[in-house]
């Protein structure tokens, strides 16, 4: 039987995002891909999508994340976190005080700059390929937003425990090294957990060795596995009903007045279902749903 469904894995240090889509598509045999990289000694979160999972990763891309992180005074390096060559050098360490009068700084839409060493493609390759030939990428400042930043501890050699929800697109490295520029002593990220990603939370992450286990044990245990309609949920879903289906089930776009009455506004995006099935993403024109994403085959039944 085919999986289609995300697996909230928790990806541990010294894996990369890509290796960690390999050994799922190794262990279930489907197509797989990730919703949103994460660093490889980074550990944490990655929302993992298997089968027909993998037409929703942009509706989970845009979604907030919360990360734990450790930022370290005394030093920058040119990847921003722990693992880099360290460029700069510093004693000018601050207190707990001012570090939160810095933070209140970053907090909202804030411009940030990628770091050179980042997934980001210029010209065809990634930034940091281009990094490790000795070259520097042409990358501008993009908006990006904090909601919180907490200082939650002091921590050994002059560094701090942060709490940090954001937006989409913004690099903690980035922010623990802008910090150190806005406090005049050089910073990196020593330490990031990621705690949350598209809704799904650390908590209930499934461990390498629990898919290991699930795969020798005949792949029989689905509670491993989030539903695609579960991680939709912050859509709105309305049923096609039975006159439709054809249309539907050719693509055609849907008349809105015979779905719902609820007033929606001309972009908004809503999940369709035949029956008990979650049939596609559709986008509401002026006065019709249009399929963004198809999710299904249109042969569920009613209960």
């Amino acid at each position: 039987m085919s999986i289609n469904a995300v697996l909230n894995f928790y990806k541990p240090p010294g894996m990369s995002s890509a290796q960690a889509v390999g050994f799922i598509k190794a262990m279930t045999g489907e197509k797989a891909g990730h919703a949103g990289t994460l660093d490889p000694e980074a550990a944490g979160v990655l929302p993992i999508l298997i089968g027909k999972a993998t037409k929703i990763s942009d509706y989970l891309m845009d979604s907030d994340k919360q990360y734990l992180a450790e930022i370290a005074f005394g030093a920058s390096t040119d990847t921003q976190d722990a693992q880099g060559l360290v460029v700069k050098t510093g004693t000018n360490f601050p207190d707990i005080k001012s570090l939160h009068k810095a933070v209140s700084l970053f907090m909202g839409e804030v411009m940030q700059l990628p770091p050179q060493y980042s997934a980001l493609k210029v010209q065809g390759k990634t930034a940091y390929q281009l990094a490790r030939e000795g070259k520097t990428a042409d990358l501008k400042k993009r908006p990006v937003r904090f909601d919180e930043i907490s200082i939650l501890s002091e921590t050994e050699n002059h560094g701090f425990l942060m709490r940090v929800r954001c937006g989409k697109g913004a690099y903690i490295r980035t922010l623990c090294h802008d910090l150190g520029v806005s406090l005049q002593c050089p910073a990196h990220m020593r330490f990031l957990l990621r705690e949350e990603s598209a809704g799904l939370k650390i908590e209930d992450a499934v461990m390498p060795e629990d898919i290991r286990e699930w795969y020798t044990g005949g792949k029989v245990d689905s509670s491993l596995f989030v539903k695609v309609e579960n991680m939709l949920k912050y859509l709105p879903f309305f049923e096609i009903p039975d006159a439709l289906r054809f249309k539907a089930v050719n693509g055609v776009p849907l008349p809105v007045y015979e779905i719902t009455d609820m007033q929606l506004g001309k972009g908004a995006k809503v999940c369709l279902t035949i029956g008990k099935e979650l049939f596609g993403i559709y986008e509401k024109t002026d006065s019709h749903f249009r399929v963004r994403v198809m999710l299904g085959t249109g042969e569920s039944k009613k209960a």
